[in-house]
């Protein structure tokens, strides 16, 4: 038999300070405590998730007594749903939290020295209906915290679905580490209020229409995931996702939602017969309207398609595309080269300061759509290519196309692959600027490229409020 653990619970922990990704600190008999769920101030009991001789992780059980620095939470969900995590501390707080997370990542894992310049963090001006896209799940089994069993029976009574447990149904967000239960958003204020219409429209017309909803395990249901992106421009794409086609059962949910929420500019349908949920090896189709939406930065429109990857905080990315083409000092005669390139959105937004801009990006369909961007502004001074960095980047390509004066890279939150960093040293561009979203993994690969290259400064720029997310921006000059 398996031996259980004993629960240990630490009573009257004083929370002091912040940690990284979201936690806070505590000490206890000279051990250094990672918490989840609190902030500096608190007073708390705790239950250990993870003990070590001299440190350990745990999770709030009660609050002895709150910071005075908390603020009222402002969504109903909060503290079962997994986003927006930092509701209740003021927005000048959280910068102030982000602002030390990535001074600290820097330092200690990227060995960044006194030299290096850390501006001050770049705050959103909008801290909710900031994201431009949004995905909900479907599923036929609800998280609910026990305390809540109760009520969601009286809502399912009130609704006429009286059965021996709760109606399972949702339509929302995953639980925080849990696959296969999904937590019923009934409000999100992450975007336009437009997503909760979408959304609760969608969760009458299943209940009213008696529609399957997904179920993970079995692989069995109908309704699987909505997608929802709003632009700046105010045009509104949707995308409805089946796990198999039923015509006539679609379109009448389809012609429905349209009805009920005029204001969508293109709908969409994708079958994903699959046991994941990702829709990039898949085909949506269009329903209604043009088939993607166009959003602007700067100057400069987009063409976002179903599957296009696109910064989800429009407003937070003209602030970070400015910091970067200010980094990269351009003055028109430089060629440039924006690795991770995507749907080309940093090397098009700097095309009008240099003389050449050479994107390269893995996913084929990703730089199609940047071909189709740059084309749409009228941009001739952009070239895109898919495929691996290390491979295409040789000395052939380079006697076509000119090596590098500025090397723009935005990896994904793992960072670039070691192959890449070394790939980079040998390239040996005067400049580099990296832009992360995640700077224990930049601070990292920072580390590797200070063999040939000084950092000159960082600007930490703030995409996601209320949350411990913080993007980066560095400066790097070959030494």
């Amino acid at each position: 038999m398996r031996k259980q653990k004993k629960r240990v619970i630490l009573e009257n922990i004083e929370v002091t300070s912040y940690a990284a990704e979201g936690k806070a600190l505590a000490r206890h008999e000279g051990k250094v405590i990672f918490i989840s769920g609190a902030v500096p101030g608190d007073v708390v009991n705790v239950l250990l998730t993870k003990n070590k001789a001299d440190w350990a992780e745990a999770r709030v059980q009660d609050f002895v007594s709150y910071s005075p620095n908390r603020v009222e939470p402002f969504c109903k969900h909060f503290g079962v749903c997994g986003g927006c995590k930092w509701q209740m501390l003021p927005y000048d707080t959280q910068a102030q939290y982000k602002q030390q997370e990535a001074e600290q990542n820097l330092k200690r894992i990227g060995k960044l020295g006194e030299d290096t310049v850390f501006l001050p963090i770049i705050g959103a001006d909008k801290t909710i209906a900031y994201r431009n896209k949004l995905e909900f799940t479907a599923a036929n089994k609800r998280y609910l915290p026990s305390i809540d069993m109760e009520a969601a029976a009286k809502k399912d009574e009130a609704e006429g679905m009286i059965s021996d447990r709760p109606n399972q149904n949702s339509l929302g967000y995953h639980a925080p580490r849990i696959f296969d239960k999904i937590i019923d958003i009934e409000e999100c204020f992450l975007m336009d209020d437009v997503n909760n219409t979408i959304r609760n429209t969608v969760r009458t017309l299943m209940l009213t229409n008696d529609m399957e909803y997904y179920d993970i395990r079995q692989h069995t249901g109908w309704l699987r995931n909505i997608i929802v992106r709003l632009t700046t421009t105010g045009e509104l794409m949707v995308n409805v996702c089946l796990g198999f086609d039923e015509e006539e059962k679609r379109n009448d949910l389809l012609v429905k939602l349209l009805a009920a929420v005029p204001s969508i500019s293109t709908l969409l349908y994708t079958i994903n017969p699959k046991w994941n949920d990702t829709i990039y090896d898949l085909e949506p189709v269009v329903y209604f309207g043009k088939g993607y939406i166009i959003e602007k930065l700067g100057n400069f429109e987009f063409i976002i398609s179903p599957k296009s990857f696109f910064q989800t905080n429009t407003d937070q990315a003209v602030k970070l595309y400015d910091v970067a083409k200010d980094f990269a000092g351009l003055t028109g005669e430089e060629t440039l080269y924006d690795l991770y390139c995507g749907t080309g959105s940093i090397g098009i937004y700097c095309s009008d300061g240099a003389k050449k801009i050479i994107g390269v990006e893995l996913i084929a369909d990703a730089i199609e759509d940047a071909k189709k961007n740059a084309e749409r502004n009228n941009i001739s001074n952009t070239n895109f290519f898919a495929g691996d960095v290390i491979k295409i980047c040789n000395e052939e390509f380079f006697e076509t196309h000119g090596k590098p004066d500025v090397v723009i890279t935005d990896p994904p939150r793992a960072g670039m692959h070691e192959k890449l960093v070394q790939k980079l040293l040998e390239i040996a561009a005067p400049k580099i600027v990296y832009v992360s979203c995640n700077t224990a993994t930049q601070a990292r690969d920072i580390a590797l490229l200070q063999e040939k290259y000084k950092v000159e400064k960082v600007q930490p720029v703030d995409m996601f409020p209320h949350t411990h997310h913080i993007e980066s921006v560095a400066l790097l000059t070959i030494k």
